[in-house]
Formats: structure tokens, C-alpha cells, sequence
């Protein structure tokens, strides 16, 4: 498996609801620790990890092809609610 560097800049949705929950919990977990410890290298992965969450991009997934987005979840532009209510 190679890695696409073109593609890596790409930003495209490719981080899924579930794992971008997992995102925000470690990446969360990472700044508090790393707030006790004061550990530079766990500061910066927690953020890595918060910001790859909030987007729902990650380079690392674009350059290798990998998506963890699931076809039947919401589509990228939404927010993950249920907007089908009628006013």
C-alpha cells in the first residue's frame, strides 16, 4: 500500500461519526493528561486528535485511501441530527 501525498492535501469527509467520537474522547483525555504531566508529545497528539474529530478529516486516511465513513450515516454537511421535522 503506498502513500498518495497528492491526495493526502485533498481535505474530503473521511473520518466516520462513531470513530470522530472516539476522536474527541482520546484527543480530550490526551490534553488533560497532558496538562498534569506537562508532556509536550501527548499535548500535541490530543490535539491532533480533537481537530482531526471536528473536521472529520485525516490526511493520514486521504494519502492511504482509507475512509471509515459509513454510506448510511448522515451526509458530511450536516451535523449528524434529524432535520426531516416540519415547521
Amino acid at each position: 500500500m503506498s502513500f498518495d501525498f497528492k491526495k493526502a492535501l485533498k481535505k474530503e469527509v473521511n473520518v466516520g461519526l462513531k470513530e470522530q467520537k472516539i476522536r474527541y474522547g482520546a484527543g480530550s483525555a490526551l490534553l488533560l493528561i497532558s496538562v498534569f504531566l506537562g508532556n509536550i508529545a501527548l499535548l500535541l497528539i490530543g490535539i491532533v486528535l480533537v481537530a482531526t474529530g471536528f473536521t472529520r478529516w485525516c490526511p493520514a486516511y486521504s494519502g492511504l485511501n482509507r475512509t471509515t465513513v459509513d454510506p448510511n450515516e448522515p451526509s458530511a454537511a450536516c451535523c449528524g441530527h434529524d432535520h426531516s421535522h416540519g415547521h
